[in-house]
């Protein structure tokens, strides 16, 4: 695999840093409340796993899994709700934990779904940012870091299901 990589965009070591100064904001932000922390499979996964290791609150975690690029490298803009959340999130405070928002428009998409279920409040976390593609305004209260406009792979990322367990962030050069 390693021939099909590019040179490190995110460092292992910036991407602990990161995780450390948001689980410190939302564990301060959150104290004292009810908060359930929704991770969006299967890219969150890495990210909401090392997240949760380091907040300071009690918490509770769900999961939901979508899909809107299959094998291919661009969004197909289309939302799919694969696995949907166990948790009833009523009168809740609801973060979705997201590895990195592109266009945005699968992120404003669960954020209006679950509008519709009552919730306290729902924000945003998200580890990668590429607010070079955004096609919609989607407010990311909790974001780590900015990235440039590659495919990028790895801290959950994949490509066609691979790459996923890098633990730092890659660009992909595609052959």
């Amino acid at each position: 695999m390693k021939e099909d990589r590019s040179e490190i965009v995110v460092s292992e070591q910036e991407i602990k840093k990161m995780v450390q100064h948001l689980a410190d904001r939302i564990s301060e932000d959150y104290r004292g409340k009810d908060l359930v922390m929704i991770g969006v499979l299967k890219g969150a996964f890495i990210f909401l796993a090392d997240l949760v290791r380091e907040m300071k609150i009690p918490i509770s975690i769900d999961f939901i899994s979508v899909s809107s690029y299959g094998s291919s490298t661009n969004s197909s803009g289309i939302v799919k709700i694969v696995k949907d959340v166990d948790i009833d999130i009523k009168d809740r405070h609801v973060l979705l934990v997201e590895d990195i928002v592109d266009t945005g428009l699968t992120l404003q998409h669960l954020k209006d779904l679950f509008q519709t279920r009552s919730p306290k409040s729902i924000k945003i976390c998200s580890a990668f940012d590429k607010t070079s593609r955004r096609e919609v305004n989607v407010d990311i209260e909790y974001m780590g870091i900015q990235v440039p406009d590659f495919f990028l792979v790895g801290y959950g990322l994949d490509y066609d299901e691979k790459y996923r367990t890098l633990p730092y962030l890659c660009h992909l050069k595609i052959n």
